[in-house]
């Protein structure tokens, strides 16, 4: 049975059995400020367990894209080395919204397994909860009286919570679980030992393959347990782990999941993937671990880029930049591929999960661009790391702690390509200095993001919500929901949530609304900002009223900011439209951001565009603008209707049944969107782009302002025309800056000319000046002049002209001192001089300052000038 066989039968078996089949939601956790990634089948249903939003239907199933690399649910450094661990894997599940509950849930599950998937069932091991003291949480007698009916009662095995009682993290829905376990061993090895005593022990051949979580509970912040609105079903079913138990496979990565991926491998590099048997060779062990975590991480990072989130430094970007990183990191080393790989694997990637994830295919060649171009970028970091390596101070063979961790977190050099290099030369790594580093950095880290966040006090039922700030920027008779308090580094945030509401949350590139709450006399409320947290509307508010359970709530928007945000957002759809008509249809959005001064808008594109094509598109919007088109706004639009009438949809954003589409004439600009919009395009007055830019490999973003914003910028650039023109005094400005510029070009040649004259004059000087010191010949000397490159040079010529030299030279430039060091390269070779330690260290001791290079040329800076005769010659001390 092959996998794609195997994922469809899931499907099939709980349509069956009346679930309706969902689409997996977007990998990224954008609406959940909690997570980063979807690290479980049930995160993206978690306000339908919460009782927050209601389910498309009370029985659902689905194969939902997952990420585990970061926070609780960390298996990125397990990745490779066994048989079971990935980063990006599917979650099989069926789902029981009040509906079903332990008896079905258990049964569909012996089901499938032993009749559908034909697994045998002397081969399979359950586990129950066996209770809890302390949380007062008994026995879960219920699901072993199940079990009873389809398994023998020994092999029905009870596990504390550690196993057996599920929690997504510190906070939300979970309960008590039963897991199915599967002993993969051979015959022999089962006939030897009970495969029982393995379930829950690290055995790589007895692992879980599925976890039924019966919802009952909501994990508080203080601790405490409260039940749920309804009793729930959350069951999640590792696609991988699964295959390898239908198709018999020594591992998941010897499933035909990765065969393609895998061939490609072995052909590119020359090394054949040996596969998972006892007795491996370690020097293919290597060689399979890295083929293994360069395919796993392709598919983690191809489908992040294409559910909208690309590598960056920062939050989710990060951790997708880091993931591609270590791939190419065991390509690099493992694998002698010193050209990038990965780009080329896409396509493999993305027709075989054409018909389950068809995002991927869609976005096939943008996808691999990027991933191409941060390949390209990580292994240029790794050859400039390893010159690095070359300067970096060694004492007694080991590598300075603090060295390794600037090498690892400024220059992006992994500590154990850093570790591999030292043993390579006969060095060790000062790992307590590393570790050290390394800990004070996630200690800043956490004390940055520190957050804590209290519990909702609940003040009424808030199952009716309604957001009316579509129509209306007032609202007279809201009524408080719930309140909580956040600390956020030590500072307390106050956040409201209302049955109704006018407040626009943050989304879709629009920041939040601001305004006022009025819950009577003197207490007048300041809404800071407005968020939402999955589909619940939060207003963060500057302080908590004294009374708020039985009074009604007066809100007011700031409506001088939401009408110019307005303005913006949908400029930012007559911009998408006309980039298309420009560039093409390739074009396609990738982020944006819009407030009321201004609209910052991404979108896939190879290439900059031409000053021609920035002044076409400005030209377009405008003459829209002009047009003064009607908005035509369809709410609760069935999405299938939608997609009939040709809205633009965005990859990466999760869209429900019903949908709201956002047209200005039918034959130029129509998207799904949730944002707020002008009432006909006259409204944004004017258009201007101020900046067109790089952003990622493929992605470039245009800023503009509208309206008043337009009108400020045109007026400040006119001004600054005007203070120009009398500035050059002429009236034909750019024939007076082209004149500047041919004197500046003429005044530079002459300057580099009396330098160049000068060092020359100089060099005749020093020839004269070199000592003799144990056998070097060394010169030391403050020179006149402040050019850097001069001094460069000066240094070069000498060197060549005198030979096994080390030259030490002094200089300022502006006040501030330069120390160069020159050594011949048979000194770094036979003596082991090294110039980039040497400047490192006399730059900290005399000029207060620092500095590097490579071994036989480097040179260093600081703000202490008075202190650059000494730091000259203490060079004489290292010969």
């Amino acid at each position: 049975m092959t996998s794609r066989d195997i994922r469809r039968q899931f499907l099939d078996f709980f349509a069956s059995k009346a679930h309706k089949i969902i689409p997996s939601a977007p990998i990224v956790a954008k609406s959940d400020p909690t997570l980063l990634f979807i690290n479980s089948g049930m995160a993206p249903l978690k306000d339908f367990f919460l009782g927050n939003q209601t389910p498309p239907s009370k029985r659902v199933a689905d194969t939902q894209k997952c990420l585990r690399v970061s926070g609780k649910h960390n298996d990125l450094e397990d990745v490779g080395f066994d048989g079971y661990h990935h980063t990006m894997f599917e979650m099989l599940g069926n789902w029981s919204f009040g509906d079903y509950f332990k008896k079905e849930a258990i049964e569909w599950s012996w089901e499938l397994l032993t009749e559908v998937y034909g697994i045998p069932k002397d081969r399979l091991y359950v586990s129950v909860f066996k209770g809890d003291e302390k949380e007062k949480l008994p026995f879960d007698q219920e699901a072993y009286d199940e079990w009873k009916k389809y398994i023998a009662e020994d092999r029905i095995l009870a596990f504390g919570k550690k196993e057996n009682f599920w929690e997504m993290g510190d906070q939300g829905p979970c309960g008590p679980c039963s897991e199915i376990h599967v002993d993969l061993r051979p015959d022999s090895e089962r006939a030897k030992k009970d495969g029982k005593s393995l379930v829950n022990n690290d055995d790589p051949n007895v692992i879980e393959v599925w976890n039924n979580v019966f919802m009952e509970f909501n994990r508080k912040a203080d601790g405490t347990l409260d039940e749920l609105p309804a009793k729930s079903v959350d069951t999640g079913m590792g696609f991988e782990r699964l295959c390898r138990a239908v198709q018999g496979s020594a591992s998941n990565y010897d499933t035909d999941l990765w065969k393609p991926l895998f061939k490609f491998l072995e052909n590119a590099t020359g090394h054949h993937y040996e596969g998972t048997y006892p007795g491996l060779n370690p020097e293919w062990l290597k060689t399979d671990v890295a083929i293994r975590v360069v395919a796993d991480h392709l598919r983690a990072v191809s489908f992040t880029i294409a559910d909208g989130e690309l590598p960056s430094n920062t939050g989710a970007g990060y951790v997708i930049r880091r993931i591609l990183r270590r791939a190419v990191r065991y390509y690099y080393s493992f694998l002698g591929q010193k050209e990038p790989v990965m780009y080329r694997m896409v396509p493999i990637l993305a027709e075989e999960f054409h018909d389950v994830f068809p995002e991927l295919k869609a976005q096939v060649d943008f996808v691999a661009r990027v991933v191409l171009e941060e390949e390209k970028g990580f292994l240029r970091t790794l050859e400039s790391g390893l010159k690095r390596i070359e300067s970096v101070d060694v004492q007694n063979n080991t590598i300075d702690g603090q060295q390794a961790f600037e090498l690892f977190d400024t220059f992006g050099f992994p500590i154990d390509l850093t570790r591999l290099i030292a043993r390579e030369k006969g060095w060790t790594v000062d790992e307590a200095g590393f570790d050290k580093a390394l800990q004070e950095q996630k200690n800043r880290s956490r004390k940055d993001a520190a957050k804590e966040v209290g519990d909702w006090v609940v003040l009424r039922d808030g199952k009716k919500f309604e957001f009316v700030g579509y129509d209306s920027l007032e609202v007279t008779d809201a009524r408080v929901i719930k309140h909580r308090t956040v600390m956020m580094k030590g500072q307390p945030q106050y956040q409201i949530v209302l049955d109704r509401t006018p407040f626009y949350p943050e989304g879709g590139g629009q920041v939040g609304d601001t305004g006022y709450m009025n819950f009577g006399p003197n207490e007048k409320v300041r809404v800071l900002d407005t968020k939402k947290e999955n589909d619940l509307v939060i207003h963060i508010v500057d302080r908590l009223p004294q009374f708020v359970m039985d009074r009604t709530v007066e809100c007011e928007v700031d409506g001088w900011k939401r009408h110019l945000t307005e303005n913006n957002h949908s400029a930012t759809h007559l911009l998408h439209a006309a980039l298309r008509k420009v560039l093409g249809t390739h074009v396609q959005q990738k982020g944006s951001y819009l407030d009321h001064d201004m609209l910052r808008f991404d979108f896939q594109h190879f290439q900059k565009m031409t000053d021609e094509e920035i002044a076409r598109v400005e030209r377009i919007v405008n003459e829209k603008i002009r047009e003064n088109i009607a908005l035509e706004e369809s709410r609760n639009l069935p999405i299938a209707e939608a997609q009939k009438a040709g809205a633009m949809m965005l990859f990466g954003e999760k869209y429900g049944e019903s949908v709201r589409m956002i047209t200005f004439d039918p034959s130029y600009s129509r998207e799904l969107c949730g944002g707020c919009h002008v009432k006909r395009t006259g409204q944004i007055g004017y258009f201007k782009i101020t900046a067109e830019s790089a952003v990622a490999a493929g992605v470039r973003r245009i800023e503009a302002v509208t309206a008043t914003g337009a009108e400020a910028y045109v007026a400040d650039m006119e001004k600054e025309m005007s203070a120009i023109k009398n500035t050059l005094k002429a009236k034909d400005l750019p024939k007076a800056i082209e004149s500047l510029q041919e004197d500046n070009k003429r005044l530079q040649k002459e300057v580099e000319r009396l330098v160049q004259e000068q060092a020359n004059s100089l060099r005749d000087g020093l020839r004269t000046k070199f000592e003799h010191v144990n056998g070097i010949q060394f010169l030391a000397a403050v020179l006149p002049i402040g050019d850097a490159n001069a001094i460069k040079t000066l240094a070069f010529e000498l060197d060549r002209e005198t030979g096994n030299c080390v030259i030490a030279f002094g200089s300022v430039a502006n006040e501030k001192p330069l120390l160069t060091v020159k050594i011949s390269d048979s000194l770094v070779k036979e003596k082991g001089l090294n110039a980039g330690a040497i400047v490192r260290e006399l730059a900290g001791k005399f000029l207060k300052g620092g500095g590097g290079g490579q071994a036989f040329f480097a040179t260093a800076g600081g703000s202490d000038a008075g202190g650059l005769e000494d730091a000259v010659k203490a060079v004489k001390g290292y010969l």
